[in-house]
């Protein structure tokens, strides 16, 4: 007995080693297969610099390391924010066409472009700190360069006059502080800020000032954006023309009166109050009050609702769709 009972304990123990080594052999098997597949489907790529760039006409420093890391920040963080990054080519298509041809007629470079979409990301929003429109005017600087901000109505969401309000600033800014890239330093963090900086550092190049965070950022992270909306395609981004926003067709209608009744306004131009509001977000109101007398110009659909078929795409000055 003693001796089977032996046997016994010797084959239990057999078989336990042989099963801790099947075990630690399929364990081997499944880390290598999980190494395998991390390598081929979850990779990370760093994205490419160029060789030389430009900002309105202006060489960019790259040949200085600490420009190209912060360019390379700006792209690493863009190219892998994929959805916000994604959203801006789809609203390009829509907002683009409208501003380009401003720039143009105010003789603003059209690198400015993307100062529009680091502000807003092509959308008409507000921030935390009171700034409001695709532009991201405050209200003093708004009033300053003549966009009507009251109870009713605020020009700050009127796309075109936002527009060429913000090329006026920004001549001014670059004529005051010598580059494009100072101007468009100073629209972030103020001229007078800006201007400080440049004395006490005795500097008069963006690149070589040390400055706060979000401004230390700014000027690369519109340049890391020209860059993806540019080439797309050499970041990762793949879309096609169907999958970007088209814009809206509509005529152009006047709006008078006082104390107008917007809800009914639209229903008589055949659309609804949510349709009039989203075409004219300058209109912040229901009712509008006017007490001026102002006459207004409001788009209106040309035909009743927002069907697909009533929608087309504008085409702008760069390319920013990969045909598949």
């Amino acid at each position: 007995m003693k001796k089977i009972s032996i046997i016994a304990i010797v084959l239990a123990s057999l078989a336990l080693v042989g099963e801790a080594f099947i075990f630690a052999t399929r364990k081997d098997d499944s880390d290598a297969l999980h190494t395998q597949a991390i390598r081929s489907d979850c990779r990370v790529y760093a994205p490419p610099l160029p060789d030389s760039l430009s900002f309105c006409g202006e060489r960019v420093p790259l040949n200085l390391y600490y420009v190209r890391e912060s360019l390379d920040r700006e792209l690493v963080s863009n190219m892998y924010y994929q959805s916000n990054t994604l959203f801006y080519i789809k609203r390009a298509a829509r907002v683009f066409p409208v501003i380009e041809p401003i720039l143009r007629q105010e003789g603003v470079p059209d690198d400015m472009k993307y100062l529009c979409v680091a502000e807003s990301g092509l959308q008409c929003v507000s921030s935390p700190a009171g700034a409001q429109g695709w532009w991201q005017f405050m209200k003093p600087t708004a009033l300053q360069y003549g966009l009507e901000v009251g109870d009713d109505i605020d020009m700050r969401n009127h796309l075109e006059a936002s527009t060429r309000a913000a090329c006026r600033f920004l001549k001014n800014l670059k004529s005051r502080l010598g580059g494009w890239p100072e101007a468009a330093a100073a629209y972030n963090c103020g001229e007078g800020g800006l201007n400080r900086q440049l004395s006490s550092q005795r500097q008069d190049s963006y690149y070589e000032l040390l400055l706060n965070s979000e401004t230390q950022r700014y000027v690369y992270r519109i340049l890391a954006i020209k860059l993806i909306m540019q080439h797309p395609q050499d970041y990762g981004f793949f879309v096609r023309h169907c999958d970007t926003y088209a814009t809206p067709l509509t005529e152009e209608v006047e709006l008078s009166g006082q104390n107008v009744d917007l809800v009914s306004f639209a229903t008589e131009h055949g659309t609804t109050y949510k349709v009039l509001r989203m075409l004219n977000p300058w209109l912040t109101s229901s009712t509008l009050r006017n007490k001026l007398g102002k006459t207004y110009m409001v788009s209106v659909p040309v035909k009743k609702g927002t069907e697909y078929n009533t929608m087309v795409r504008g085409k702008h000055d760069t390319t920013l769709i990969e045909k598949l």
